[in-house]
């Protein structure tokens, strides 16, 4: 049961960097950094909100709005280190 939460929050982790690239990526478009007509960017793109928006999704919908300013990754940043410091090693010590 142990090795599956150490799984469990590797996952988080992984899922971390996923939203810290996507919000990167999304300022490299807004900036014309990068090129949003490449086909490989373009793909990139697709492929990062395909992940992350599911979540991003129903926390931007609960915030207010304050303009152009998305503090919905922020939130779910902040959620995703709550579960792997608060809910995964209390699981783990009701287990244990």
């Amino acid at each position: 049961m142990l090795e599956l939460l150490g799984f469990i929050s590797y996952l988080i982790q992984l899922y971390v960097y996923v939203v810290i690239a996507a919000v990167i990526f999304s300022w490299l478009i807004a900036f014309n950094v990068i090129n949003a007509y490449n086909p490989f960017v373009r793909t990139l793109w697709q492929a990062l909100n395909a992940v992350t928006e599911p979540l991003l999704r129903p926390i931007r919908r609960v915030l207010p709005d304050l303009g152009g300013l998305d503090i919905s990754p922020i939130v779910l940043l902040i959620a995703c280190y709550f579960v792997q410091a608060v809910v995964l090693p209390n699981i783990a010590r009701l287990v244990v």
